[in-house]
């Protein structure tokens, strides 16, 4: 879905950004983007290892 965006089509999203949130919002908005993923793929990983714990008991 994404493979298609190249250099134009990044440099129009990148000043809609910048236009909708102004240049000094733009670094607290990725850090925001930033914490917001590395909650989810901590959820995830959390997700997985209980499944693996409970499987393991199960087998037992």
């Amino acid at each position: 879905m994404f493979g298609s965006l190249g250099v134009p089509e990044l440099l129009i999203i990148f000043v809609i950004l910048v236009l909708l949130f102004g240049v000094g919002k733009l670094p607290k908005l990725g850090q925001g983007i930033g914490e917001g993923i590395r909650n989810f793929r901590r959820g995830i990983r959390e997700i997985n290892t209980e499944e693996s714990e409970d499987l393991g008991d199960s087998a037992q």
